[in-house]
């Protein structure tokens, strides 16, 4: 029956009679555009956003997709490289046809980029933690991970509660370790702490002996480490091995599996700001992300392997997208000022409420204090 009914249909279509199809067949698909570091030091970021973003994209699309309009996610690998995060995000734009990006992965190639995004005013929801991103706000640009300016207000809440007051900085020379750095030093002589040491990294280096040497010498109460990729496990290594016990914080990138495989043992009451994603089963049931993250951490989980605070950072972005394209159609820019509109959307990374004075959307309260403990990672009290 099957097949006659096919040869049915073939016959009438050929001879010109009009067969309509259904609304499903008839949508054109939405295309966006996504520009991940898959490879090179900021692959532990943009690896699991590619995988996440595929994984939704399947559930939107199973369900229908936007108005029966599939999604249709196209991807490129920037390299951890900003030139080349400018050259995959105009293919996106000038060949490919996409409505908008999500990306990129490192605030440098975001920074980058953003000259092409407003001068093409095509929407891009970005993967990063720098704040220059989006403050001050640009018309075409988003993002959906925390500021560092939230990061360090949840960090000094902290030290202000254990009265540490002296802190040395260990930062990262590059756009996301410039800009944490910026953020900690604002904040600093404000809430009461003191800066005693400043010192820099670069995200290739594999020793920081001679800086932690230095930072040895102060009467440091806590030291900071700002950056992401390889080096800050390498800087916990290193400042085992010179027996410094002044504890070590990191910065709001670094809660990934990775990184505690990387320091080993070194990890060991390391503590930093962080995502609730990476604890979801560990939160208090009246927490009312709780459900939600525990639902699709266990769902990524079974396809991929542990998550980390970056994995999210895609998935609320592409969903934040697909909402907006639900009130804006097929249009980049009612699709910007829908993106802008996003309200209540309780995500992987918080509670977004987006305007046109605030392309993040979050508050410092998205953001707990996690420390690793017997290799795992557990919720500060």
């Amino acid at each position: 029956m099957k097949a006659r009914t096919s040869r049915l249909l073939i016959g009438l279509i050929l001879i010109g009679t009009l067969v309509r199809p259904s609304a499903a067949e008839a949508a054109e698909p939405y295309r966006i555009g996504a520009a991940f570091a898959l490879t090179g030091p900021a692959a532990m970021i943009g690896d699991p956003s590619a995988k996440i973003a595929e994984m939704l994209l399947d559930e939107i699309n199973a369900s229908g997709g936007v108005g029966g309009h599939p999604i249709e996610l196209i991807t490129y690998d920037t390299a951890s490289d900003p030139t080349k995060a400018v050259t995959v995000i105009r293919r996106l734009v000038e060949k490919d046809n996409v409505l908008a990006v999500i990306g990129p992965t490192t605030t440098g190639s975001a920074m980058a980029s953003i000259k092409f995004i407003q001068d093409s005013e095509i929407p891009m929801v970005a993967c990063v933690g720098g704040s220059p991103v989006v403050i001050p706000v640009k018309k075409w640009v988003f993002k959906t991970p925390q500021t560092d300016i939230l990061a360090v207000e949840r960090l000094y809440d902290y030290f202000a509660r254990e009265g540490i007051k002296k802190i040395a900085l260990l930062t990262s020379a590059g756009g996301f370790g410039d800009s944490g750095k910026k953020a900690l030093q604002a904040q600093a002589v404000p809430l009461g702490f003191t800066v005693v040491a400043d010192e820099r990294y670069n995200d290739k280096d594999t020793n920081m002996t001679a800086q932690l040497t230095s930072i040895r010498g102060t009467d440091a109460q806590a030291i900071v480490v700002w950056g992401v990729g390889p080096a800050p496990a390498i800087i916990c290594k290193n400042a085992k091995q010179l027996g410094i016990t002044t504890p070590i914080f990191m910065s709001h990138g670094l809660a990934d599996p990775s990184f505690i495989k990387l320091a080993g043992d070194a990890a060991e009451g390391v503590m930093m700001p962080a995502s609730r994603f990476i604890v979801a089963e560990k939160l208090a049931d009246e927490d009312p992300h709780k459900a939600f993250l525990v639902k699709v951490k266990r769902t990524y989980e079974g396809k991929y392997g542990p998550v980390s605070t970056h994995t999210g950072y895609a998935y609320d972005a592409l969903r934040i997208i697909e909402m907006a394209l639900k009130e804006a159609g097929g249009d980049r820019a009612k699709l910007r000022d829908a993106i802008e509109r996003t309200r209540n959307y309780i995500g992987i990374n918080g509670t977004f409420n987006m305007s046109a004075e605030d392309h993040n959307g979050l508050t410092k309260d998205s953001l707990i204090m996690v420390k690793v403990e017997k290799g795992d990672w557990v919720i500060v009290p």
